[in-house]
């Protein structure tokens, strides 16, 4: 069992690359179950809509994540009640559309379990998510409730993604952080099994200030005259991870950086 895990879609630019090269990328890796964190994909550089969604489900993504900017395209809570497959972090503050972890069923009747967590520092406000990480934990356990476990993580500092990957650690097939844009050359299997990275990267134009125009980008923090952000529009990289993950345990065997095209282009 082979899970691609891809960090944030950036614009049209990091979408566009998703749609025309994913399902090649799914044969050519022997891929079988495809997570994506989608929550920058509108073309705004913020947000996603139902059409995103569709379009990605269709190409060959299984589930899609999403972090602090999941209600940005404000039509999206409508849709997040009625798809199973889009999920936004557990541990939001109550009542939210949606939610933030479901248990998927692919082939030889194997489910695979995703959950969705959202960091505390630096972040919008949520709810404690090491204590929704306990909770969760004493509730669903690997290989009795799914064969296999996702955990996203959207987070800002390293520290606590390190920490949450360590939480995890035994009960997880991959623990990957998401948010921050820039994949970490971290990838490794923790001494319990799990298959871990600080941050999966950006489905993006690479030439850019994380996926958003670098001359915008540059004026705001001169604190020159700029316009609103709006996406690079160069070619993307898909950047993530590949996890062969062991059938018995429901562990990882092993983690792959993966990277594909544009400017960080690597042949896999």
């Amino acid at each position: 069992m082979k899970i691609l895990f891809l960090g944030d879609v950036v614009g049209l630019s990091g979408s566009s690359k998703v749609l025309e090269n994913l399902s090649e990328q799914i044969l050519i890796n022997k891929i079988d179950f495809v997570v994506i964190n989608a929550e920058n994909a509108d073309v705004s550089g913020v947000g996603l809509t139902k059409e995103i969604c569709e379009n990605f489900f269709n190409c060959g993504v299984n589930v899609i994540t999403t972090g602090n900017h999941v209600w940005d395209q404000k039509n999206i809570m409508n849709f997040i009640d009625k798809e199973n497959r889009l999920l936004r972090p557990e541990n939001l503050f109550e009542p939210a559309p949606g939610k933030g972890f479901g248990i998927y069923t692919v082939r030889e009747n194997l489910k695979i379990g995703v959950l969705n967590l959202i960091g505390n520092v630096f972040m919008k406000k949520s709810n404690d998510v090491f204590e929704t990480a306990r909770r969760f934990n004493e509730k669903y356990k690997l290989k009795k409730d799914y064969d296999f476990l996702v955990v996203d993580f959207h987070g800002e500092i390293t520290s606590e993604k390190n920490a949450i990957g360590y939480y995890f650690d035994g009960k997880a097939t991959l623990v990957v952080g998401t948010h921050t844009h820039i994949p970490t050359n971290d990838a490794r299997v923790l001494n319990k099994g799990t298959a871990y990275q600080t941050d999966a990267g950006m489905c993006g134009d690479y030439d850019s200030v994380i996926g958003m125009n670098k001359d915008n980008s540059l004026n705001k923090f001169l604190k020159k005259e700029s316009i609103k952000h709006y996406p690079a529009k160069g070619e993307a990289t898909l950047s993530g991870v590949i996890v062969d993950c062991n059938r018995e345990t429901g562990l990882a065997n092993k983690i792959e950086s993966y990277i594909f095209g544009g400017q960080l282009s690597k042949e896999i």
